[in-house]
C-alpha cells in the first residue's frame, strides 16, 4: 500500500512540475531610460528562436514619418513590414528604436541605440560577429552617420535612400561590407547623396554596392527589404573583433 501510495505521490509530482519557461517570439514592446528621456523600442525575436545557438541581430533605424513616442510606428515601415509579409527571410534578432523628434538626428540618439543593441545582446543568445546596421531615409542617414561611428562594431551595413557627410564618413567605412539602396526618382533624397557617398568609400580603397532602382521615388525600401536578397548577404559577413557584450 505504502509503495502504491508512492508511486502516485510520485507520478502526480511529475505531472504537476513547472515546464520550463518559454522565452517570448513576435514583436516585443521595450522602453528604454536614459536620464529623463523614455525611448521606446521594438525587439523582433523569430518564432524558432531558441537560446541554444547564437543569433545575428539587425539593427533598424526608421524615417521621418516613424518619429514619436508610440513606440510602434517603427514596425510598419521597412524591415518590419517586410517581416510581416515573409519571416523566413529574415532569421534575425531585429532591434527597432523609435527617434523621438523628428527634426533630430539619429546620431543625436547614438547612445540610446547602442544602450538598446547591448540589453538585446544581454538578454537573448546573440552572434557578437554578426552584428547588422540598416535604414531607410532619415534612418539611412542613421546608417552612414553610426556605421561610421562605430566602424568596429557592424559586420555589414545597408543604408536605404540615405545621405551623409562623405569625407568625413567614407575613411571610417572603406573596410565595411556596404549594399545601398536608392531610387533614380527620389524627390526627397536625390540619387545623388548615395553616389557620393559610394564615390568617396570607393576613393579610400572600399568597395561599396550601389542598387538604383529606375523610375522609383523615396520608397526605395520597399523593393530592398522585400526583393533583394539582402537577409543572405549580411549572412555572408561576420565582423571576427566584434565585441561581446554577454
Amino acid at each position: 500500500m505504502l509503495q502504491a501510495i508512492a508511486a502516485v505521490v510520485l507520478a502526480s509530482g511529475a505531472t504537476m512540475s513547472a515546464a520550463p519557461p518559454r522565452v517570448q517570439t513576435g514583436f516585443l514592446f521595450r522602453d528604454l531610460t536614459m536620464g529623463e528621456k523614455r525611448y521606446p523600442y521594438v525587439v523582433y525575436v523569430p518564432r524558432n528562436y531558441e537560446p541554444s545557438r547564437k543569433w545575428p541581430v539587425i539593427m533598424f533605424l526608421h524615417g521621418a514619418g516613424e518619429c514619436g513616442s508610440d513606440g510602434q510606428k517603427q514596425v510598419l515601415q521597412g524591415i518590419g513590414s517586410a517581416i510581416l509579409q515573409d519571416a523566413s527571410r529574415w532569421p534575425f534578432i531585429v532591434v527597432m528604436p523609435q527617434k523621438p523628434e523628428v527634426r533630430d538626428a539619429w546620431e543625436d540618439h547614438e547612445a540610446a541605440v547602442i544602450a538598446m543593441l547591448d540589453a538585446v545582446i544581454r538578454e537573448y543568445s546573440v552572434d557578437t560577429s554578426r552584428q547588422y546596421l540598416t535604414g531607410l531615409s532619415q534612418g539611412g542617414h542613421g546608417t552612414w552617420a553610426i556605421g561610421a561611428r562605430h566602424a568596429d562594431r557592424w559586420a555589414a551595413i545597408a543604408p536605404i535612400c540615405g545621405y551623409g557627410d562623405p569625407e568625413a564618413i567614407a575613411p571610417r567605412l572603406k573596410d565595411m561590407p556596404i549594399w545601398c539602396f536608392h531610387g533614380d526618382a527620389d524627390p526627397a533624397v536625390p540619387l545623388a547623396q548615395s553616389e557620393k557617398m559610394v564615390e568617396a568609400i570607393k576613393a579610400a580603397g572600399g568597395s561599396p554596392k550601389l542598387t538604383v532602382y529606375p523610375g522609383i521615388g523615396h520608397n526605395s525600401w520597399d523593393k530592398a527589404y522585400r526583393e533583394e536578397p539582402l537577409g543572405e548577404w549580411f549572412l555572408e559577413h561576420t565582423k571576427a573583433q566584434a565585441p561581446n557584450k554577454k
